[in-house]
């Protein structure tokens, strides 16, 4: 398979009609939320969530995989929390068959909110402190060390602790980086796991696992955004050279999981979903063969491609200018939703979406605009120099593919509040409903927030 997105004839039409109805959906659900009052003049900012998308793309995940490995063998997908860090995202995802990816004690929490099993919990960091190791080893959630002065001090838990959780070692492969060397965790001088072509790092990697006969996983994540399907694929293929290489040391099965890692980058150019789970996992079966022959479990890490493509924020423009000539849409979607897309808009770019005071697809000749955010720098652009039908005052403007990163993420700048996010579907007749997934933040939030029961605190000393 080649790695340019392609599939199937059946796959790309399969997946052509799903793109084609997501759009349909999101359009309905912005008229919708403009009809409710969701977003205007009292709410100027929204984030939705497409609940039949996100669910799709769980099942296309799992059935990705299912049709790769042998029937019996274990497989976890555990969703990457800090992709979505919304309670009522990770139960809809817990309730369609995923896990939980964790790296912090917060993420840790909020899975453990919605309800997801410590035995469906995996435990990534390279910063873990004794406490959150002791709390994964009391409640048997899988750890992936990240380095050997980790290691010491699990040895000195696992010795004082009766556990079941699953342990393993994270190694970086030193594969190299992709198209954004910011999100590329497999460099040479990359802070995750263990960097195996650094003099004696293998050797002591192998010998970690023969003195210590309760590690059994390996994981690697090699990928994210701005990374290839091929260069991700080598760095399971080194990993799982070294699984074999270890259980040949010990002279039997002591790796027993591979955890895979997420990464698999999203196409934010346009409508279309590319690259998909299955072309993943068959490039996976055509370059490590013997990761599918049933011998080992599979763990995978996904999260911005099952959330990313399922998401829209959703602004008012509050007013319409020119400047230089060029006309400039000033809304309240910025930096502090769009945090990665106004600090680096080579890496991050938005598609951007034009519609009425109605929430209906704006008509009309595209002029070249910029879409502005409210923060109280020049950078703040959702999008710049954008082609779209000229912006008037009480228009909306849709920042899509932003499921995953964006308005579940915010940053505070300005003391801009945090916007509030809703799930749509259709229920059984046919009508658009919304659910709140979390409450627009209130100006008294912010102030509370913000130290204003402790004003007197520094003048009192």
């Amino acid at each position: 398979m080649r790695d340019d997105g392609t599939g199937t004839t059946a796959e790309t039409g399969h997946a052509a009609q799903a793109d084609s109805g997501r759009a349909a959906r999101r359009d309905e659900a912005v008229r919708g939320a403009v009809a409710q009052g969701l977003v205007g003049a009292e709410a100027p900012l929204v984030g939705l969530l497409d609940i039949t998308g996100i669910r799709d793309s769980a099942a296309e995940l799992r059935a990705a995989f299912d049709a790769v490995v042998p029937a019996g063998t274990p497989v976890l997908h555990a969703f990457a929390v800090k992709a979505s860090p919304l309670v009522p995202v990770l139960r809809l995802l817990s309730e369609a068959g995923l896990g939980a990816e964790v790296a912090s004690p917060g993420e840790l929490a909020l899975a453990r909110a919605a309800g997801v099993a410590p035995r469906r919990t995996v435990l990534d960091s390279p910063a873990k402190t004794a406490a959150e190791l002791r709390e994964a080893l009391a409640l048997g959630i899988a750890v992936n060390v990240d380095s050997p002065q980790e290691l010491a001090r699990l040895d000195a838990l696992v010795s004082a602790t009766r556990t079941d959780s699953p342990l393993g070692v994270r190694v970086n492969p030193q594969i190299g980086a992709g198209a954004i060397e910011a999100l590329s965790t497999a460099t040479a001088t990359s802070k995750f796991g263990v960097a195996l072509r650094d003099e004696g790092a293998r050797a002591w990697v192998v010998r970690a696992f023969a003195e210590r006969p309760w590690l059994t996983r390996l994981h690697a994540h090699s990928g994210s955004q701005g990374v290839p399907l091929t260069l991700m694929a080598r760095g399971i293929a080194e990993t799982y050279a070294l699984a074999e290489e270890i259980n040949r040391h010990v002279g039997r099965r002591q790796i027993d999981t591979i955890d895979i890692g997420g990464g698999l980058h999203v196409n934010f150019t346009s409508e279309a979903t590319t690259p998909t789970y299955a072309q993943y996992a068959r490039l996976l079966t055509e370059t490590v063969p013997g990761l599918f022959d049933g011998r080992y479990g599979l763990v995978t890490e996904f999260g911005r491609s099952l959330l990313a493509k399922h998401g829209t924020l959703v602004a008012r423009v509050e007013y319409a200018k020119s400047a230089g000539g060029r006309a400039v849409a000033v809304t309240h979607a910025g930096v502090q939703v769009a945090t990665r897309t106004v600090y680096a808009p080579a890496s991050w770019p938005l598609r951007i979406a034009a519609y009425d005071a109605q929430g209906r697809p704006k008509e009309g000749p595209e002029v070249v605009q910029d879409v502005a955010g409210p923060a109280c720098f020049a950078g703040d652009l959702l999008a710049e120099g954008y082609r779209l039908p000229l912006l008037a005052q009480g228009d909306h403007v849709a920042a899509l593919d932003t499921g995953a990163y964006y308005f579940a993420h915010h940053y505070a700048y300005n003391s801009l509040a945090r916007p509030g996010v809703y799930g749509y579907a259709r229920d059984a007749s046919g009508e658009m409903r919304f659910a709140l997934v979390r409450e627009p933040q209130t100006v008294q939030e912010i102030v509370a927030e913000s130290g204003g029961g402790h004003a007197d605190a520094l003048t009192a000393l």
